[in-house]
């Protein structure tokens, strides 16, 4: 839950505050009371919280707890395995995450064209948008995962099955910075970057206050910025971030993500 970025109520600890509702749990049962549902376990926890299939919330609790022996054999049960395999590319879908990015998500097109021209943005088989995810230091980047968005009328967004968002992370820069925004995901950080040029924009594919690669961030000497969500979820992260690096100040965005924020500014004009 704490992984996740829910809140434990001061008074009640089995009651946590989450974004999907006020949440009770108790041994291996959970209970959400704003919607009136539950099950148990912690893939049906999972799939409930973040809203995601079997394979995803497995997926989620191997990465965040790889140790933990249940995720195993769940594992070979749905037939997911730890090797990342990136999405295949599908250039005959490129115009429609194109259209979707510029027209629904109101982002630059010189932005998406460079992101394209790089390879750091494609389409696979699904039409999804797939942002890769490459690790941040060294001079060889490797891909070591994907963020993907769906782009059709099922709107979605997950990870390419065995993603290590531990190992790396999508980023975004125009300019050579020393300032660095963090964002809950691909789409906000590319926004985020319309917004603030002058800033390099990190997604860490959901909200999580403490990545792998955030400590060698800071001891490069960056500004840091956490940009996550104004909701509980990114209130709650941004708060453990800022209790485990203080040098890292909070950049709130206006609306509820940057993406919101570039899309009212888009319809200024």
């Amino acid at each position: 839950m704490a992984r996740s970025g829910c809140l434990r109520d001061t008074s009640q600890k089995a009651k946590w505050h989450t974004p999907v509702g006020v949440i009770s749990i108790t041994a291996q049962k959970f209970m959400n009371w704003t919607h009136s549902t539950g099950g148990g376990g912690a893939i049906d926890l999972v799939m409930h919280l973040r809203r995601c299939d079997f394979k995803s919330a497995v997926l989620w609790l191997d990465e965040n707890f790889p140790n933990h022996s249940a995720q195993s054999s769940a594992r070979n049960a749905c037939g997911v395995h730890k090797d990342f395999s990136l999405p295949m590319r599908n250039d005959s879908a490129l115009q429609r995450i194109r259209n979707y990015l510029t027209n629904e998500r109101h982002i630059p097109p010189r932005l998406i064209d460079s992101l394209i021209r790089s390879g750091r943005l494609f389409a696979d088989n699904k039409t999804n948008a797939v942002f890769p995810l490459l690790t941040p230091f060294g001079k060889e980047k490797a891909v070591v995962g994907a963020e993907l968005r769906g782009t059709t009328c099922v709107k979605w967004h997950g990870m390419a099955a065995g993603s290590r968002k531990d190992l790396g992370c999508f980023y975004i820069k125009t300019c050579a910075a020393k300032k660095v925004v963090l964002c809950e995901s691909a789409i906000d950080a590319i926004s985020c970057c319309a917004i603030h040029p002058t800033f390099m924009a990190v997604s860490t594919s959901g909200a999580n206050p403490n990545p792998a690669w955030l400590s060698p961030l800071v001891k490069k000497g960056y500004e840091i910025f956490c940009g996550f969500d104004s909701d509980v979820t990114g209130e709650t992260c941004a708060k453990k971030m800022a209790h485990l690096y203080p040098t890292v100040k909070r950049l709130k965005p206006d609306k509820h993500d940057w993406n919101e924020v570039l899309c009212s500014t888009s319809l200024l004009f």
